[in-house]
């Protein structure tokens, strides 16, 4: 019921691995990039479905998507759940100002925060930029105050409330006035 649609989480590194340690991006070409598109839009499209839609045959389309895992440029695939209807009606940026060089540290155990959804290591005023969910004031409160600044390699935070959020775009893609993604589909992968 709060499973709005699914997506897949793309980067150049792996799972756990710094993004900063010059991991390349395998090269990628059209046909490539219009998979991770479709699976950007729909996560559980079937192989067979993915490959009709591209014009591919079945087995080009499952190694390309095999490829694709194994090289980390597909990292996973996740449901996307609208964060008011599952009971966290709260959303806010949380910059926090930490100590050099905490990052490496820091960042493991800011992402066991089950209301931390993202977080960023960014150049600024701020070290590191949360986007956090939670209940309501008073447990964005004890999350800010009782959670991180109780981080002894935090040296301030800064709170900024979302009001209204635009959505998710796939990538090389401009949003088409949507609020948010798009319902996925019930179909298996395979």
């Amino acid at each position: 019921m709060a499973i709005v649609s699914r997506y897949i989480d793309v980067m150049t590194s792996r799972p756990g691995e710094d993004a900063g340690s010059g991991a390349q991006a395998p090269p990628l070409d059209d046909v490539d990039r219009a998979i991770v598109a479709v699976l950007r839009e729909d996560g559980r499209i079937s192989i067979r479905a993915l490959a009709a839609r591209l014009h591919i045959s079945r087995a080009g389309a499952y190694l390309r998507v095999q490829r694709l895992e194994e090289a980390g440029v597909i990292t996973g695939y996740s449901a996307v759940v609208d964060p008011q209807r599952y009971g966290y009606g709260l959303s806010a940026y949380v910059h926090l100002k930490i100590a050099q060089p905490a990052w490496k540290p820091l960042r493991a155990r800011l992402m066991t925060i089950p209301e931390v959804e993202h977080a960023a290591l960014v150049s600024g005023d701020a070290d590191i930029v949360l986007l956090v969910r939670a209940r309501d004031i008073a447990a964005l409160r004890e999350l800010v105050l009782n959670s991180f600044q109780s981080m002894p390699e935090v040296r301030s935070t800064q709170t900024v409330l979302i009001f209204d959020e635009l959505g998710r775009a796939p990538l090389g893609a401009r949003p088409t006035g949507a609020a948010g993604p798009s319902p996925g589909t019930q179909r298996s992968r395979r």
